[in-house]
């Protein structure tokens, strides 16, 4: 049985009020993750869409022959899709329930809730002159509220509104303090509902990124020819988290959670700009101690807090600048545990994909209209608002597209060069190595002699590649004091890289050929072998590829034999992904690093010492000696082929990706979850479906049915495209029917309605009206 995980990245777009809908969409991801952990361990579902996400699954199962896993382990948000990627991560990491966040959005996302206590009209005889004004605007027969609300709503709306309009004016109407203390309940409430186990594997992190704007803005230094540096003004913020070195179960204290949730929906004009001394107030009145807060606010805002002005930092919302947090995400791909083979997915959830947060005059036309000349204002509020945030991601997109199209380059390369590396590799070690039993000694000589006869073999080919090799590697040393000192200045780290190459330099290490290009190339293998990690985890990666695609597919290599092989390129894996982590290399290599531009020297033979590389590869050695065992002969061949002449395979591949393409095992595929591409109950988007889309996105914050309606189309369509995504992980060809796969929608579908029509009281017609719907579904 071929194992697999389908991972997903997910990228939370903004959207005012459309939070209760993305909120729909990760509540059906947390029960996809839930259901493929009891099917991995044999237990029965939870119930509801979890019990057909597991039929999926054994679905998927019988016809492919390969046993799935579906987990995120990356999110990235922005605004509410910021606020619902911290409360997901929050319940894969804890095995918390989502359920008090569902009450959240239902019962207090609404205006009466979320307007200022010191912003509410005081009685109806409040701003009363702007009392007919609204009634004129709202109530007039064909106004707005008749023309774009739901009859059954329209009276909640216009009563709501109407408060609204007359609160106070110029200053941001809901109350921020309101809304941090309602962020808390709900994580405390996930608390109190009981703890299950943690979503991830262990060993397997979670990395969660939240956008948030600086306000006022912070000096960035830049590095030109000339002058030497200057600086600018860098307002865009991420608040990263990671379960790395943390606690099994453990993301973060929710001080810091609610900090990053309420910083990043602090939509202008709506919530106020968030400031820490709100949260300060909050935890004070509570009595809720807030440890480790120094730490958490310099590695946030280490400008602001060196200059003891972090009090006087004010953040607002994350989409202001940066909509669609693609970036962090394919950033946090680096050192990835793998185990088993994996289809990456990056899957972003944009609630109404083609329409502006603002419908402004000057901007909106008809399909087919004129377009005419933005007005005064029209211009100053798009420029500074509306444009930025509907930025297109073509090129975070085009960046993954161009990066899978080097790794599947890379793939053929390498699918091409196997006949000639098997004809070098019976060159250098003999015709005959491959017919006897390898031991642990054998491997670690042939490992030694392809390295040495590789450089001399390849002509040309190796300088260029050593040189590469070796300037890769430094990068990758300063990358990982980085991550050892993540509080040094951005000058330490380029003055670190000098002196390092410079300690390179008089070691002798970056002269690869000596007279008449005669290759020198002991010195540098040896600090190869000493410091490369890198290569180790290309060439396990490069084998479990094989190990899949070649060796599970012969018919004579029995289902454990190849389970056992599996488990040890993994363990191995693991290993050299293990330590390039700070928490691996610990305190005394942090301390090496802040020395490490008056001492490099020092630093390089700590890093040596402390990750002893030479003996994890004896290691690996003996590992996959032991996993051979048994193994029949093509099988054995195939994976020795791969792992000793591996350095062959990075000579010609290396110069082409630099390094990238073996993070992870396949390229990356984007996924989209919205309106437009969920279907199959009902066609037409958003304009079809979605309450929360009027009043510029608003729409949901003053009305309970209209927050029920989004709620339940986005579990609705969130089970409408997973079902789709995870299918689309079939290896080959394989595929299911049409009709097998609308009758598991059709079921999540039912089953969903069942579960939610206690709850959502206010919209039973519409339950009735998608049952039908739902009923009359059939294959094309």
């Amino acid at each position: 049985m071929r194992e697999k995980e389908l991972r997903l990245a997910l990228i939370c777009y903004g959207g005012v009020s459309l939070a209760v809908y993305m909120h729909g969409i990760t509540r059906e991801i947390w029960h996809l993750v839930r259901a493929s952990r009891a099917f991995l361990e044999d237990q029965p579902a939870g119930g509801g869409s979890e019990d057909v996400y597991r039929e999926l699954l054994q679905l998927i199962e019988a016809k492919s022959g390969t046993k799935l896993r579906v987990l995120t382990d990356i999110i990235a948000g922005a605004s509410a899709g910021g606020i619902n990627g911290v409360f997901l991560s929050q319940a894969v990491v804890t095995g918390q329930s989502l359920e008090p966040l569902t009450d959240l959005w239902l019962q207090n996302a609404d205006v009466e809730v979320l307007l200022d206590p010191d912003a509410r009209p005081l009685s109806r005889f409040s701003k009363f002159w702007a009392a007919p004004i609204a009634w004129a605007v709202l109530r007039r027969r064909g106004g707005t509220v008749e023309q774009t609300v739901s009859s059954e709503a329209q009276d909640e709306v216009a009563t709501k509104l109407s408060g609204f309009v007359r609160a106070r004016w110029f200053q941001p109407p809901f109350g921020g303090t309101g809304f941090s203390a309602l962020l808390l309940d709900a994580l405390q409430a996930m608390k109190q509902q009981g703890v299950t186990r943690p979503l991830l594997p262990a060993g397997q992190p979670l990395d969660l990124f939240v956008t948030v704007t600086d306000f006022h803005g912070h000096r960035e230094k830049l590095r030109l020819n000339s002058p030497s540096d200057v600086s600018e003004t860098e307002h865009r913020i991420t608040i990263g988290f990671s379960t790395r070195g943390q606690d099994p179960g453990h993301l973060a204290p929710p001080a810091e959670l609610v900090f990053a949730a309420r910083a990043t929906a602090s939509f202008p004009g709506a919530f106020p700009p968030f400031n820490v001394r709100e949260l300060d107030g909050l935890l004070l009145a509570r009595s809720i101690a807030w440890n480790g807060r120094d730490a958490f606010l310099k590695r946030i805002l280490p400008q602001q807090f060196e200059a003891g002005t972090i009090e006087d930092s004010f953040l607002i919302d994350g989409s202001v600048l940066a909509n669609a947090p693609f970036a962090q995400a394919i950033g946090a791909l680096r050192n990835r545990p793998a185990r088993r083979e994996v289809d990456r997915r990056f899957v972003y959830i944009d609630p109404k994909p083609g329409m502006p947060s603002f419908r402004v005059r000057g901007r909106n036309r008809a399909a087919d209209g004129p377009r005419k000349a933005p007005g005064f204002f029209a211009t100053i509020f798009g420029a500074s608002s509306d444009i930025p945030r509907e930025q297109p991601i073509r090129d975070s997109l085009n960046a993954i597209e161009m990066r899978s199209e080097r790794i599947a380059r890379m793939r053929e390369i390498t699918d091409h060069l196997e006949v000639e590396v098997e004809h070098m590799i019976e060159t250098m070690l003999g015709k005959t190595w491959f017919l006897t039993k390898p031991t642990p000694q054998r491997l670690h000589k042939w490992r030694l002699t392809m390295l040495e006869k590789s450089a001399l073999a390849t002509g040309y080919s190796y300088p260029a590649y050593a040189h590469l090799r070796m300037t890769g590697l430094l990068d990758e040393i300063v990358a990982t004091a980085r991550r050892v000192c993540p509080d040094a200045p951005t000058d330490h780290c380029h003055q670190l890289r000098a002196a390092l190459w410079g300690e390179i330099c008089r070691r002798g290490l970056d002269r690869i050929t000596g007279p008449k290009g005669k290759v020198m190339a002991a010195a540098s293998m040896r600090f190869f072998r000493e410091q490369d990690v890198r290569f180790r985890i290309r060439r396990l990666r490069f084998i479990a590829r094989k190990l899949a695609e070649d060796v599970e597919v012969l018919a004579d290599v029995p289902v454990a034999v190849a389970d056992r092989l599996r488990q040890a390129i993994y363990a191995s894996l693991a290993h050299f992904l293990e330590v390039e982590t700070a928490e691996y290399l610990g305190v005394d290599v942090a301390e090496a690093v802040r020395h490490g531009v008056e001492n490099p020297g020092a630093l390089l033979d700590m890093l040596a010492a402390r990750r002893n590389l030479e003996a994890a590869d004896a290691a690996t050695d003996a590992a996959l000696n032991a996993a051979l065992a048994n193994v029949p002969d093509a099988a054995t061949r195939s994976i020795l082929m791969g792992y000793l002449g591996y350095i062959l395979y990075d000579i010609a591949t290396l110069p082409l990706l630099q390094g990238e393409g073996l993070d992870e095992f396949d390229p990356i595929k984007v996924d989209r979850i919205s309106p437009d591409d969920a279907t199959t109950i009902r066609k037409g988007g958003a304009a079809a479906t979605l309450k929360g889309i009027e009043f510029n996105n608003f729409g949901a914050f003053f009305s309970r049915s209209y927050r029920e309606n989004d709620y339940l189309w986005g579990r609705l369509h969130g089970i409408d495209r997973l079902v789709d995504i995870v299918l689309s992980s079939m290896p080959g060809t394989l595929s299911a029917e049409q009709a097998e796969v609308l009758a598991l929608k059709k079921k999540a579908f039912e089953a969903v309605l069942e579960a939610e029509a206690p709850r959502l009281k206010r919209i039973q017609p519409l339950i009735e009206e998608l049952r039908a719907e739902i009923a009359a579904i059939k294959p094309v």
